[in-house]
């Protein structure tokens, strides 16, 4: 049997990592022994105190070409987000909680995208429709990805969904959710241990939004103010990334994890469409944006009306 890759997108969160694990084991009780997990990028702290929690390895960095390779892709679909060979791939399978866009392929697919607040809320329901086990490590790698991708189910997108989801895993994964998940969040939200550089890279996604190219970068911080006393820094990365790369704005969006809000800086030719998205007025590139906490519901959606 032929090795399937499974992988979430680029700059992985904890839900793209875990979702891979997940996916893959999920196979394997399908009768699928070459299902293969794979990252595309380095593992943030948040993500590495959730593998070391449950005493799981981190995938391997994909290196491979795909060309003509069977591959399953988990919280993504975009191709930009992808694997650079992505496009001469044989998709099979697609599971994700995301926008569909920039997206085809040439063969029928098993293709499953639900408006949930985590990738792995939806492979929990498969496991659930299929009576596949779920381990203790399973079942902590999807907490661990819900509470992530709803912020502690405080995110708009979080649904009862996720809330039931998680509070089904609990008890297998045998950790308090409160308590589990603030320890969790706290551990990827340290800030002054990273550069200008890393902040701006670590969860940043490319998007093409009408005719412009939009890169927005999330970062999850306890204190929003030591995160912005770098903003000159943070501002000379983004214009050099925007150059190297040729993006038309970007949005660097920083989250209070404790108090759901977030302040935005903005660079590009762009960057006024920003204001007039969330009606505000920049202040030298910058806003604050109370009750702003989800980059896929209440960012990305926004931003693409003021460029269309």
């Amino acid at each position: 049997m032929a090795k399937t890759y499974i992988f979430g997108h680029k700059n992985p969160d904890t839900d793209a990592i875990s979702s891979a694990i997940i996916m893959a084991d999920f196979e394997k009780q399908t009768g699928n022994t070459e299902a293969t997990p794979y990252r595309l990028g380095e593992v943030g702290a948040e993500t590495q105190f959730a593998l070391d929690y449950f005493k799981i390895d981190a995938p391997e960095l994909l290196s491979d070409n795909l060309s003509d390779q069977k591959v399953i892709l988990v919280d993504h679909n975009e191709f930009q987000q992808s694997a650079d060979s992505i496009a001469d791939a044989e998709i099979q399978h697609v599971v994700d909680h995301h926008r569909i866009a920039n997206f085809e392929t040439a063969a029928p697919l098993y293709y499953r995208a639900e408006p949930v607040g985590c990738t792995a809320t939806i492979l929990y329901k498969m496991y659930k429709e299929r009576g596949f086990e779920i381990s203790p490590e399973i079942a902590g790698l999807m907490i661990s990805a819900i509470i992530s991708d709803t912020l502690l189910f405080k995110s708009p997108t979080c649904t009862d969904e996720d809330v039931e989801a998680a509070e089904a895993l609990k008890s297998i994964a045998k950790v308090d959710l409160e308590q589990y998940g603030l320890d969790f969040l706290k551990a990827g939200a340290s800030t002054t241990d990273k550069s200008a550089s890393e902040l701006i890279t670590m969860d940043a996604k490319s998007f093409n939004m009408g005719d412009n190219t939009t890169r927005i970068a999330q970062v999850n911080a306890v204190d929003i103010d030591e995160v912005f006393e770098r903003k000159e820094e943070l501002e000379k990365e983004m214009l050099t990334a925007s150059a190297e790369e040729k993006y038309d704005l970007f949005v660097l969006v920083v989250t209070d994890i404790l108090n759901s809000n977030s302040k935005i800086l903005a660079v590009g030719s762009e960057k006024d469409k920003v204001g007039q998205a969330f009606d505000v007025e920049l202040d030298n590139g910058t806003a604050f944006l109370p009750g702003v906490v989800s980059r896929k519901k209440q960012v990305v959606p926004q931003i693409t009306d003021a460029l269309s």
